[in-house]
């Protein structure tokens, strides 16, 4: 049997969610203020999943959008 590769599936949102918030009250900026929050946390969660487990592959993905769901029941992730 081959070598058992690993595939790693990243929330993108979700990250991206929790690298803006996790920095609100002090964010990271540039000279010109430009907020580098988001691009910092998002580095450094993938930096930090190579170091610890070592992927063969990394998927970013996102919600494809609206779906039957969002048809069939408007409420659906109304609060999200």
């Amino acid at each position: 049997m081959g070598e058992t590769r690993r595939l790693f599936l990243v929330d993108g949102y979700a990250l991206i969610y929790r690298a803006f918030f996790a920095m609100l009250s002090r964010p990271l900026t540039t000279s010109r203020g430009e907020n580098t929050s988001v691009p910092w946390g998002i580095v450094n969660f993938l930096l930090r999943l190579r170091g610890k487990h070592h992927p063969d592959f990394v998927a970013w993905v996102h919600d494809a959008g609206t779906s039957f769901r969002h048809t069939t029941y408007p409420e659906y992730k109304a609060t999200r």
